[in-house]
């Protein structure tokens, strides 16, 4: 498996509902010195994220893309359409390559009006 679809795995794997609901699986995916700017504008860390839990909402992403800032470093960026909430996002992360996986590090999401180029998995 390449990187892009691994890393595209495990940002499925965070936005899958089940995961976001367990502790552990967020434990396991979040670096522990993980940050977000969610779409409300407001900051989150990990022990922020496990001690409140994260929005749970059906998520699909479209348009993933990665662009590699070093060998362990990576930027992803991708569209959401939330359909809990009917709305869509913008979003970006850095996957940073810590003890031999890949973990997140850094996230954002931002609300947007426009669709995906593509409608794209």
């Amino acid at each position: 498996m390449n990187l892009k679809e691994h890393l595209r795995q495990l940002e499925e794997s965070h936005t899958n509902l089940e995961n976001r609901r367990s502790k552990e699986k967020l434990d396991e995916i979040l670096a522990d010195d993980f940050f977000e700017i969610g779409s409300s504008g407001s900051m989150f860390t990990k022990k922020e994220c496990l001690e409140t839990g994260v929005v749970l909402t059906e998520m699909t992403l479209y348009n993933y893309e990665i662009h590699p800032l070093t060998k362990d470093v990576v930027l992803a960026t991708y569209f959401i359409k939330d359909t809990t909430r009917s709305r869509n996002t913008l979003r970006s992360s850095i996957w940073k390559l810590i003890d031999g996986r890949w973990q997140l590090y850094f996230h954002q999401g931002t609300i947007t009006n426009q669709e995906p180029d593509e409608l794209k998995k």
